[in-house]
């Protein structure tokens, strides 16, 4: 892409860089436009994979120069105009405390009704850290695993923290928000598994994890709420050294869904 297809700007008053501020930093004006902010070139990657369109391209004045941004910039339609900034305000937008060189604005997806049916599905119970949210995303997508509910209380699933730990899983899963979980589990086919400190838990890898499972992964205090609990079939307990009580909810995810994974390929 040549220079002569950039707008240069330099002031933070400009209306379009106040608009990238705000969604950086702003979830009421994220859920005002309808919009949220991808950072990086392999997030930018994955949405023009998955054929998201680039709403707003911003590029700071070093990040242009960088061979990865440059062949991502040329894959773009060719109307694209990106927007060139000043390192110094670029930083300013930047969600990031290391900015990457490159962020654009993408629509919020249409809400996606839950679904359940005879599949492997993931429940996210009122998990309110972005980064731990992303990375059982993420974890979702490397297993094949394509639907994720999420209850009330949750932390909001495309928040540009949850994006970056999702790593570009966000595009290839079905996420459904405000989910009463409760109430669509009702007729599920498969079993429904919970992890837990309940006197009733197994140990994770004596339990039987093939066919359709739904599994619930709670707070990270306050772990699986207890109607929720009530409902699974099995509480799962992941078997650790003397004197550890927990894993981090994103760990403990990953190690469930692995063991499952495991046993299906087995």
């Amino acid at each position: 892409m040549s220079a002569a297809r950039f707008t240069f700007l330099a002031s933070r008053d400009n209306p379009r860089i106040k608009r990238l501020a705000a969604l950086a930093h702003n979830a009421r004006v994220r859920r005002e436009y309808g919009q949220t902010l991808l950072d990086g070139v392999h997030l930018l990657d994955c949405a023009l994979t998955a054929q998201i369109a680039l709403l707003e391209i911003c590029v700071s004045e070093s990040g242009r120069r960088r061979p990865e941004i440059a062949a991502l910039l040329a894959r773009l339609p060719g109307d694209s105009t990106p927007v060139c900034v000043p390192d110094a305000l670029f930083s300013r937008l930047s969600p990031v405390d290391t900015p990457t060189g490159i962020l654009a604005s993408i629509a919020l997806p249409p809400p996606v009704p839950p679904q359940a049916g005879q599949i492997s599905l993931i429940v996210l119970d009122a998990i309110q850290e972005p980064g731990n949210l992303g990375a059982i995303l993420r974890t979702a997508a490397a297993v094949g695993i394509e639907t994720v509910w999420l209850t009330p209380g949750c932390a909001q699933a495309w928040t540009p923290k949850a994006l970056r730990a999702g790593m570009g899983a966000h595009f290839r899963l079905r996420i459904s928000e405000q989910v009463d979980a409760l109430a669509n589990l009702a007729g599920y086919e498969g079993k429904v598994m919970a992890t837990g400190l309940d006197a009733t838990a197994r140990k994770l890898f004596d339990i039987d994890l093939r066919g359709s499972l739904a599994w619930i992964f709670g707070a990270e205090g306050q772990g699986v709420s207890p109607a929720l609990l009530a409902r699974a079939d099995e509480i799962a307990i992941i078997p650790m050294a003397e004197g550890i009580e927990s894993l981090n909810v994103g760990a403990a995810a990953a190690v469930c869904l692995f063991e499952q994974s495991r046993q299906c390929r087995a």
